[in-house]
Protein backbone atom coordinates (compact mmCIF):
# COMPACT_ATOMS: atom_id res chain seq x y z
CA UNK A 1 0.00 0.00 0.00
CA UNK A 2 1.29 3.42 -0.83
CA UNK A 3 0.58 6.66 0.98
CA UNK A 4 0.43 7.42 4.66
CA UNK A 5 -1.46 5.32 7.19
CA UNK A 6 -4.83 6.57 8.39
CA UNK A 7 -4.47 9.02 11.29
CA UNK A 8 -7.15 8.68 13.99
CA UNK A 9 -6.21 11.92 15.77
CA UNK A 10 -8.69 14.00 13.80
CA UNK A 11 -11.43 11.45 14.38
CA UNK A 12 -10.77 11.54 18.13
CA UNK A 13 -10.71 15.34 18.06
CA UNK A 14 -14.07 15.38 16.33
CA UNK A 15 -15.45 12.90 18.84
CA UNK A 16 -14.35 15.11 21.77
CA UNK A 17 -15.76 18.21 20.09
CA UNK A 18 -19.14 16.59 19.52
CA UNK A 19 -19.25 15.22 23.07
CA UNK A 20 -18.57 18.71 24.49
CA UNK A 21 -21.06 20.30 22.14
CA UNK A 22 -24.06 18.16 23.04
CA UNK A 23 -24.74 19.71 26.48
CA UNK A 24 -24.25 23.19 25.04
CA UNK A 25 -26.64 22.46 22.16
CA UNK A 26 -29.26 21.12 24.59
CA UNK A 27 -28.99 24.24 26.76
CA UNK A 28 -29.08 26.58 23.78
CA UNK A 29 -32.04 24.79 22.18
CA UNK A 30 -34.05 25.06 25.39
CA UNK A 31 -33.23 28.79 25.54
CA UNK A 32 -34.34 29.26 21.91
CA UNK A 33 -37.64 27.48 22.62
CA UNK A 34 -38.22 29.65 25.72
CA UNK A 35 -37.35 32.84 23.85
CA UNK A 36 -39.60 31.89 20.93
CA UNK A 37 -42.47 31.17 23.32
CA UNK A 38 -41.96 34.54 25.01
CA UNK A 39 -41.95 36.32 21.64
CA UNK A 40 -45.14 34.56 20.57
CA UNK A 41 -46.83 35.34 23.89
CA UNK A 42 -45.96 39.04 23.67
CA UNK A 43 -47.10 39.39 20.07
CA UNK A 44 -50.26 37.33 20.73
CA UNK A 45 -51.15 39.67 23.60
CA UNK A 46 -50.52 42.71 21.41
CA UNK A 47 -52.63 41.25 18.59
CA UNK A 48 -55.44 40.42 21.02
CA UNK A 49 -55.44 43.95 22.43
CA UNK A 50 -55.95 45.28 18.90
CA UNK A 51 -58.43 42.70 17.62
CA UNK A 52 -60.86 42.59 20.56
CA UNK A 53 -60.29 45.64 22.77
CA UNK A 54 -63.96 46.22 23.63
CA UNK A 55 -65.28 42.66 23.72
CA UNK A 56 -62.53 41.04 25.78
CA UNK A 57 -60.33 43.60 27.55
CA UNK A 58 -59.03 41.08 30.11
CA UNK A 59 -58.34 38.31 27.61
CA UNK A 60 -54.78 39.36 26.58
CA UNK A 61 -53.52 39.08 30.17
CA UNK A 62 -54.49 35.40 30.25
CA UNK A 63 -52.05 34.51 27.46
CA UNK A 64 -48.93 32.85 28.81
CA UNK A 65 -46.61 29.94 28.18
CA UNK A 66 -44.91 26.97 29.82
CA UNK A 67 -41.71 25.28 28.66
CA UNK A 68 -41.62 21.55 29.36
CA UNK A 69 -38.62 19.25 29.06
CA UNK A 70 -39.00 15.54 28.38
CA UNK A 71 -35.66 13.87 28.84
CA UNK A 72 -32.49 15.57 27.71
CA UNK A 73 -33.48 16.14 24.09
CA UNK A 74 -37.15 17.06 23.93
CA UNK A 75 -38.39 20.55 24.72
CA UNK A 76 -41.96 21.73 24.25
CA UNK A 77 -43.56 25.13 24.70
CA UNK A 78 -47.27 25.41 25.35
CA UNK A 79 -48.51 28.91 24.55
CA UNK A 80 -52.01 30.27 24.91
CA UNK A 81 -54.71 31.62 27.16
CA UNK A 82 -55.24 30.28 30.66
CA UNK A 83 -58.88 29.24 30.61
CA UNK A 84 -59.18 29.78 34.36
CA UNK A 85 -58.21 33.45 33.98
CA UNK A 86 -60.75 36.22 33.48
CA UNK A 87 -61.97 35.87 29.88
CA UNK A 88 -59.36 33.18 29.18
CA UNK A 89 -62.10 30.76 28.18
CA UNK A 90 -62.82 33.02 25.19
CA UNK A 91 -59.53 31.87 23.62
CA UNK A 92 -60.96 29.25 21.28
CA UNK A 93 -63.75 31.53 20.13
CA UNK A 94 -61.45 34.48 19.49
CA UNK A 95 -58.68 32.46 17.85
CA UNK A 96 -60.74 30.13 15.66
CA UNK A 97 -64.05 32.00 15.36
CA UNK A 98 -67.56 30.59 15.24
CA UNK A 99 -70.57 30.64 12.97
CA UNK A 100 -71.24 34.26 13.96
CA UNK A 101 -67.67 35.47 14.60
CA UNK A 102 -64.69 35.40 12.23
CA UNK A 103 -61.40 34.01 13.57
CA UNK A 104 -58.91 36.58 14.86
CA UNK A 105 -55.88 34.26 14.49
CA UNK A 106 -53.96 36.38 17.03
CA UNK A 107 -51.87 33.41 18.13
CA UNK A 108 -51.61 31.91 14.66
CA UNK A 109 -50.21 35.12 13.22
CA UNK A 110 -47.72 35.34 16.09
CA UNK A 111 -46.54 31.79 15.45
CA UNK A 112 -46.11 32.45 11.72
CA UNK A 113 -44.05 35.57 12.48
CA UNK A 114 -41.80 33.79 14.99
CA UNK A 115 -41.14 30.65 12.92
CA UNK A 116 -38.34 32.07 10.68
CA UNK A 117 -36.50 33.53 13.70
CA UNK A 118 -36.83 30.25 15.59
CA UNK A 119 -35.59 28.20 12.64
CA UNK A 120 -32.62 30.55 12.12
CA UNK A 121 -31.57 30.22 15.77
CA UNK A 122 -31.85 26.43 15.67
CA UNK A 123 -29.77 26.38 12.50
CA UNK A 124 -27.07 28.42 14.26
CA UNK A 125 -26.99 25.90 17.12
CA UNK A 126 -26.54 23.10 14.60
CA UNK A 127 -23.80 24.94 12.73
CA UNK A 128 -21.94 25.72 15.97
CA UNK A 129 -22.13 22.09 16.97
CA UNK A 130 -20.69 20.85 13.69
CA UNK A 131 -17.96 23.46 13.24
CA UNK A 132 -14.78 22.04 14.69
CA UNK A 133 -11.80 23.15 12.65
Amino acid sequence: MTGSPFDMRDVRRLQRHLARGIPRARRDARAVVARGALNIKKEWRQNARQSAPKHAPSYPRTIGFDVLTFGPDQVLAIIGPDKSGQQGALGNLLEYGSVKNPPHRDGGRSLVNETPRFEAQMELILQRGLTWW
